[in-house]
């Protein structure tokens, strides 16, 4: 990791250590007043605990133009954003994505969505969308693209919870945290100041649990499918009253919102008190996001017109664009905040 990042939050770290007026903000403070000291593992698990709610940066008295300058929230964000490279597996994609993300994101959905268009032009060997790509070529590309970088991303975690000299997970408190997003509340329970300065404001948590539920539903969706499909030999496509159906429908309905909801947030946020480089990749997964929930809708809807080819193409280039970037874009955040929470919560 780049030392001049973990020794500039070293230094705000150990500032705020001896303050402690923010101890009951998040748990960032509480988990950085129980040391005097900060090795770079404990930087990593504290810039990863970090939310960026932004609350201990309004009640800071000693930012700029303080002689001290500190901005720990934008200190521990380029961190943070620098652990996801360097623990990511293999390293040279993760750099690859950092440089060019945006550029790569888009050529992906592109270059995908046009190879789809292709092999759409072979014989299905089934209903609806089966007719455009059998069910066997679907497993035979969807199911290496997402367990090759779900094991890709569980080796990069796995590094970064050794470098924090990780022990007993508290899940628990660590599940309870990411459900309600406590930490997106603030310590007074009132909400973060991401989007208007001091204002406290309850926006940013909503709009991340609209994301955070809805693609747990579409997920839910793709898992009662397959258990239709193997265990109840009963394929697709399904009605609307059928279990895939009511859950993936309000999901990407969910995701939708949510995303935009959230690009709106970043739009209005300062872009001082964060990665101020990473704006636009961030901007960018936001957007992959919302095509796949969007166009998986719209899929739905369309399904049974003209346009089901283009949009399937579409839908399944966004797709397998989502899982083979995960362990390299900011999808990769919830896994690390996950492991900095077990951390934070362990007995």
């Amino acid at each position: 990791m780049q030392t001049e990042l973990i020794a500039e939050a070293r230094r705000q770290a150990e500032i705020c250590n001896a303050c402690r007026y923010c101890e009951g903000f998040c748990a960032v403070f509480p988990e950085m007043h129980a040391d005097g000291t900060f090795s770079d593992g404990d930087i990593t698990h504290l810039a990863n605990l970090c939310h960026n709610c932004r609350g201990c940066y309004y009640a800071c008295q000693y930012t700029a133009p303080h002689e001290f300058d500190l901005n720990l929230p934008k200190a521990l964000a380029e961190v943070r954003h620098a652990s996801w490279e360097d623990y990511a597996w293999p390293q040279p994609l993760a750099r690859a994505f950092q440089t060019n993300g945006v550029a790569l994101a888009i050529a992906l959905v592109l270059t995908t969505a046009a190879l789809f268009l292709a092999i759409f032009a072979l014989p299905g060997d089934g209903d609806g969308f089966y007719a455009a790509l059998s069910h066997g070529a679907m497993v035979a590309i969807f199911a290496p693209a997402f367990l090759l970088p779900l094991l890709a991303l569980a080796i990069s975690v796995r590094r970064f919870w050794q470098d924090m000299g990780g022990g007993t997970p508290g899940w628990s408190g660590a599940f309870g945290s990411t459900a309600r997003m406590t930490n997106l509340a603030g310590g007074h329970g009132e909400g973060c100041n991401y989007e208007d300065e001091d204002r406290y404001t309850q926006a940013r948590r909503m709009a991340h649990q609209c994301v955070m539920y809805g693609f747990l539903l579409c997920f839910l969706s793709t898992s009662s499918g397959t258990v239709l499909h193997y265990v109840f030999d009963a394929p697709a496509p399904y009605p609307f009253w059928s279990l895939p159906k009511l859950l993936g429908v309000p999901g990407g309905l969910l995701m939708v919102f949510g995303t935009v909801w959230l690009a709106d947030l970043k739009r209005k946020s300062d872009r001082h008190l964060g990665h101020a480089a990473a704006w636009g990749g961030e901007m960018a997964f936001i957007g992959l996001l919302f095509l796949v929930a969007a166009t998986g809708l719209l899929l739905y809807w369309l399904g049974a017109t003209a346009l089901m080819i283009p949009l399937l193409a579409l839908h399944l280039g966004a797709v397998l664009t989502l899982f083979l970037l995960t362990p390299y874009t900011k999808m990769a955040h919830g896994a690390y905040r996950l492991a900095a929470l077990l951390k934070h919560h362990q007995s």
